[in-house]
């Protein structure tokens, strides 16, 4: 028996458009996307019309961090909390955000595993949320940018065994830590950290392991020497220059930009209870990173989203401002539905199951009142967010049934 979703404008993932289509589910995988006119219905199917409504894939967070809970100053927060409360808290953020329609993440670094442990309670329907690709615990050099809850490491042997570490805990790609960042006290966001020989011994173990690769970097430096080493996806890249463009270009390497970062900040500000360095560093940032990603944009490296949820007032459950941020920055609204659907799954290297709505794959899908690519606000409305499926599996359904 397929669950049938009748008459609706199509967004399918890879750039296409079908303004009056038809997407069955049956059990966990798509079985058909295409026009209405096209597909026959059988008496067994489950039919729901969504006429003027818009069918999209499952959206993609490909930068978040569960541990973190968006507070003002979340590093402090959960030093200050047990591990019980830390997972406590982390599994109601996933379902926030399963809440949200965005039915997959990569989380880019918890505190003692808890990212693994939520992700095998989801894979174990104890707990409900989105799929999780996750590193464990992210890699930095002593004192480094996420020291707090990183795995400190210093020398290509050290490195070499916290990526193994990492593994051996069941994490799905590694994490470095190339530069300073702005959450980290007494250290420059621009500041270069790990080597490009510390940085391609964690490659080389992710290789090794068949897992990926990804890269906090700030700074000019620190994202070169991430792409040298190989690293598969640049995180932030608040000052790229042309030969940083030009290696990520060559490399086939993803940006994952995270404006809700600065934005966040800036909007909460000292008043709020952000501490007043990182004001200032995320001040100091914004105009360097919007110009970085603009630039990137324009030259054509692939750019997925990503919000880096989790840091202060940059909440889970509210992941989908950052498509907003990204049109303001010049990219059309399909361009980024893109980056939350195809772009965003070929980061995590799902590409051949997530991120598109084509038959075979996962049946992973979002039903919305209204047409994102007249106003890509309206996916941040919840009372517009009718249906999440994911797995094939309905956690929400405000559709009429037609039989």
């Amino acid at each position: 028996m397929s669950i049938v979703f009748r008459n609706g404008k199509i967004i399918d993932g890879t750039g296409n458009v079908i303004e009056k289509g038809t997407v069955a589910v049956n059990g966990k995988n798509l079985a058909f996307v295409g026009p209405t006119n096209k597909f026959t219905p059988s008496s067994k199917n489950t039919i729901f019309d969504i006429s003027g409504k818009t069918v999209l894939p499952g959206l993609i967070d490909s930068h978040v961090h569960f541990c973190l809970d968006g507070s003002p100053d979340p590093v402090r927060s959960f030093s200050r909390e047990s591990v019980a409360t830390t997972t406590l808290k982390a599994a109601r953020y996933a379902r926030l955000t399963l809440d949200a329609g965005v039915t997959t993440v990569r989380d880019l670094g918890g505190k003692d595993y808890i990212d693994i442990a939520i992700r095998d309670g989801i894979e174990s329907a104890l707990i409900p949320g989105p799929k999780m690709i996750c590193c464990g615990k992210q890699i930095c050099m002593t004192g480094g940018h996420g020291w707090e809850f990183g795995r400190e490491a210093d020398g290509e042997n050290d490195v070499r065994t916290a990526a193994r570490e990492q593994l051996k805990a069941g994490a799905n790609f590694i994490k470095m830590m190339a530069t300073g960042g702005i959450m980290t006290k007494g250290v420059q966001s621009g500041s270069t950290q790990f080597t490009v020989e510390e940085l391609r011994a964690a490659v080389q173990e992710a290789q090794k392991a068949g897992k990926r690769t990804a890269s906090h970097a700030q700074g000019t430096e620190g994202i070169k020497n991430s792409l040298l080493a190989g690293i598969h996806s640049i995180e932030h890249g608040i000052f790229l220059d042309d030969e940083a463009i030009g290696l990520m270009l060559k490399n086939k390497a993803h940006l994952v930009p995270t404006l809700s970062v600065t934005y966040h900040i800036l909007r909460g500000g000292i008043r709020g209870g952000v501490p007043p360095f990182a004001v200032e560093k995320a001040r100091t940032a914004k105009r360097s990173h919007l110009r970085s990603v603009k630039k990137a944009y324009e030259a054509g490296v692939p750019i997925a989203f990503g919000t880096d949820a989790g840091t202060p007032f940059n909440c889970h459950g509210e992941n989908l401002k950052e498509l907003e941020l990204l049109v303001a920055l010049g990219f059309t609204p399909m361009e980024a539905i893109l980056a939350a659907t195809r772009t965003a799954s070929e980061v995590l290297g799902l590409e051949q199951r997530i991120g598109s709505l084509e038959e075979g794959k996962a049946g992973d899908l979002i039903v919305v009142d209204g047409n994102p690519l007249e106003d890509i606000g309206l996916l941040q409305d919840k009372e517009k967010m009718l249906v999440i499926m994911k797995d094939g599996h309905f956690f929400k359904c405000e559709v009429r049934l037609t039989n």
